[in-house]
């Protein structure tokens, strides 16, 4: 089989689920936006349930129509994105809880389905989604007397601890909330590490649930292993891959795998990236393609049948750092041909 083999550890999602809420000692969410950051949403969520989580937050409504599809009654899903136009029958009919980010939305809703539950998403200085405080005074006693569900913001600068927004954010929460006894939740996986001033009612973790950074207790989620298709001696002076991207210095063997930026390996990983076999670290050698990557495996004792991409050895986040990104772009890339095995 030439097909490389993603293995994603539902157990260990799971466990990372429960160090969260044993930090943050308040409910504690799921994110499982993106298709759980490519995971399979329904797979993980169920599994999520299970652990006893019994809160998920998907992006827009189409997400959560599909993850109640899934879930069956009973979880709460809630939708980062709100009400939007032509959303309500979705909202309706899978007992969805829209945040609402503003003014238009919030008539939208209570027009459409009056006394459906919804949550308020309030904008604390990130100015990406929410009500900002200006909109969020002249709207607040309209929208408490709905009785919302839920009301959140988001940090944006939650990866960087000693980052002054974060502080900043908080202030302003506990500002544009004081008084109201409604659930509050300001913290993602980065607010939910920064202490319990940051925990309120609800967490909501995401990249930590899959084992990327800042959770650096997490345990990882995801190997990916890709199949050896051939092996060739080059000599010195040769080149290897498109542009002559490689020159061989010594004499090496080269490996060519089954895979590349068709499969949401990022091109621009190349020059930095290694792949392992039995903990030996081997380099990637000229351009990644559409389909191949060719990697120097001269250190290697024996001729391996597959390299290693993602495991113990190499995470989402040191991928990313390869490329130049993160390790959320690493995990929503990971591409449709992989043979997929979840384990529990």
């Amino acid at each position: 089989m030439s097909t490389a083999h993603l293995t994603i550890d539902l157990a260990a999602i799971a466990t990372n689920w429960r160090a969260l809420a044993q930090i943050s000692q308040v409910e504690t969410a799921a994110v499982v936006k993106a298709d759980a950051y490519g995971l399979d949403a329904a797979r993980v969520a169920k599994h999520l349930a299970q652990a006893g989580a019994r809160h998920f937050f998907v992006a827009v409504a189409e997400e959560g129509v599909a993850l109640r599809r899934a879930l069956g009654a009973g979880p709460s899903i809630s939708v980062f994105s709100g009400h939007m136009d032509g959303d309500a029958a979705a909202i309706s009919g899978a007992t969805l809880v829209p945040m609402i980010n503003s003014l238009d939305q919030m008539l939208r809703h209570v027009e459409a389905l009056p006394a459906h539950p919804f949550g308020i998403q309030l904008d604390t200085g990130m100015n990406r989604l929410g009500m900002e405080p200006a909109e969020w005074a002249t709207l607040r006693e309209i929208a408490l007397a709905q009785n919302p569900t839920l009301i959140m913001s988001h940090l944006a600068s939650a990866d960087e601890p000693d980052h002054a927004m974060n502080e900043k954010q908080r202030a302003v929460f506990e500002d544009m909330t004081a008084g109201i006894d409604v659930p509050r939740s300001l913290s993602a996986t980065g607010g939910t590490l920064l202490g319990p001033a940051y925990h309120y009612d609800l967490v909501r973790p995401g990249i930590g649930l899959y084992g990327g950074l800042p959770f650096v207790g997490a345990l990882p989620v995801v190997t990916l292993d890709i199949p050896v298709i051939q092996i060739r001696d080059v000599a010195v002076g040769e080149t290897v891959g498109y542009a002559n991207g490689w020159i061989a210095q010594a004499p090496a063997r080269i490996a060519t795998i089954s895979a590349g930026y068709a499969d949401g390996l990022i091109r621009a990983m190349g020059p930095k990236a290694s792949l392992f076999a039995d903990g030996v670290s081997v380099p990637v050698v000229g351009r990644v393609s559409m389909d191949l990557i060719t990697v120097d495996v001269t250190a290697l004792r024996d001729p391996p049948e597959s390299l290693q991409l993602l495991g113990p050895e190499q995470g989402v986040d040191a991928l990313g750092a390869c490329a130049g990104t993160i390790g959320y772009e690493i995990l929503t890339s990971l591409g449709a041909r992989y043979k997929r095995t979840w384990t529990t």
